[in-house]
C-alpha cells in the first residue's frame, strides 16, 4: 500500500513538474513575442515607483483631477482612444492601467506567481491608484470606474480620499450563477500552466475581433478601436493570469463591500445601458443608486457595457454634474 501511494506521488509530482516546465518553457518563448508587443503598444505615459511597484499613468489637460479607472483585460489605452481628449480641455485627466495589466505591477509580489490563485482585491487596487494619483498631486480626485474599474472605483470610495465617484456600467452588487468556465479555468493553478499559454500563444485575431464585438453589443465597435486598444498587451500570460483571477475573486470581495456601500458619501452619479448583458443594470446599478446617499442613476435606452464609447456624451455629463455636486468646478 505504501509503495502504490510512493509512485502515486511520484507520478503526480512528475505530472506537476512536467506542466510547470511547459510553462516556464512558454513563457520564456514567449520573450520575444513579448518585446515585439512592447515595441508596437509602449507605455503612452509614464511609469512610477509607487513604493516599489510600478505603475502606468497617462496625464492630460489641466483642471480638476478626474482619475479614470479602466475595466477587466483593459488598459490605458481603452480611455487614451476618445474619451481623454473630450475631458481634458476641462480637466486634468490621469489613467492608470490597474495591477496586473498594461505596464502596472500586482501589488504583491505573491500575486505574480505562476500558480497563484489570488490576485489584486479592489481594495488593494484602490489604494495602489490612490497614492500613486497623490504622487501626481491628486490628493482627492474624482474617480471614474468602468465595469471591474467600477468596483475598484467604489473600493477607492470606501477607504481612500476623493472628491466625487462616477460608475459606467459596474460590478457593485452580486450577481446570480457561476462566471464563465474560461475564466475558472485560466485562474486555476493548472490553466495557468496550460491554457493560459496556449491562448496567449495562439489565440487568433478572429476571436480577439469576435470578444471585442461581444464586449461592444449590441453597440458597434468604433473604427480602429482594436487596432488602437492594444489586445495583444491584454493576451501576454502574465495579463491573462491576473485578469482571470481578478474576476474569480470578485463575488465574495463584492459582498463585503455592498453593506457599506451606505458610507459613501461623496457626489456619486451612476450610468448604465439598458442594453448591458455583460454587468446587467436590474442587477447592479438598479440597486447601487438606492445604496449610495444621494447617488443619481442615468440609464441609456440601447446601450450596451461601454457607454464611454457608445454614448460618450452622457458620460462627460455626468462627470461634468459629479464635479459640480463636488464643487470641483
Amino acid at each position: 500500500m505504501e509503495g502504490s501511494r510512493l509512485r502515486k506521488a511520484v507520478k503526480i509530482g512528475a505530472m506537476a513538474g512536467l506542466l510547470a516546465g511547459c510553462g516556464a518553457i512558454l513563457d520564456q518563448t514567449f520573450d520575444s513575442r513579448m518585446m515585439r508587443i512592447v515595441a508596437d503598444y509602449p507605455p503612452e505615459g509614464q511609469i512610477l515607483d509607487v513604493g516599489g511597484v510600478p505603475v502606468h499613468a497617462v496625464v492630460r489637460g489641466t483642471g480638476p483631477d478626474v482619475v479614470l479607472i479602466h475595466g477587466a483585460s483593459g488598459n490605458t489605452r481603452d480611455f487614451t482612444f476618445d474619451l481623454v481628449d473630450r475631458l481634458a480641455d476641462t480637466y486634468r485627466v490621469i489613467v492608470m492601467d490597474r495591477p496586473g495589466l498594461g505596464y502596472t505591477g500586482h501589488t504583491r509580489a505573491q500575486y505574480a506567481q505562476i500558480t497563484a490563485t489570488t490576485s489584486d482585491t479592489p481594495a488593494e487596487q484602490a489604494e495602489l491608484l490612490s497614492a500613486a494619483a497623490r504622487q501626481l498631486g491628486a490628493d482627492a480626485p474624482l474617480v471614474v470606474g468602468q465595469s471591474y474599474g467600477g468596483a475598484v472605483a467604489l473600493a477607492w470610495a470606501l477607504d481612500q480620499p476623493l472628491s466625487g465617484l462616477v460608475t459606467l456600467a459596474a460590478v457593485s452588487n452580486v450577481w446570480p450563477g457561476p462566471l464563465d468556465a474560461i475564466y475558472r479555468i485560466n485562474g486555476s493553478r493548472l490553466g495557468a500552466l496550460t491554457t493560459v499559454p496556449l491562448i496567449s500563444a495562439f489565440a487568433p485575431r478572429t476571436r480577439v475581433d469576435a470578444a471585442v464585438e461581444a464586449i461592444f453589443a449590441p453597440n458597434p465597435v468604433p473604427p480602429g478601436y482594436t487596432e488602437a486598444i492594444g489586445a495583444p498587451l491584454s493576451l501576454r500570460p502574465i495579463s491573462l493570469r491576473a485578469n482571470a483571477r481578478q474576476i474569480n475573486t470578485l463575488k465574495p470581495i463584492i459582498a463585503t463591500m455592498v453593506p457599506r456601500y451606505g458610507q459613501i458619501t461623496v457626489p456619486t452619479e451612476i450610468l448604465h445601458g439598458d442594453a448591458d448583458t455583460i454587468v446587467p443594470l436590474e442587477i447592479h446599478s438598479a440597486r447601487l443608486v438606492d445604496q449610495i446617499p444621494g447617488a443619481h442613476l442615468t440609464v441609456l435606452p440601447g446601450i450596451g457595457h461601454m457607454p464611454h464609447h457608445a454614448a460618450p456624451d452622457a458620460v462627460v455629463n455626468a462627470i461634468g454634474r459629479a464635479a459640480t455636486r463636488a464643487g470641483l468646478r
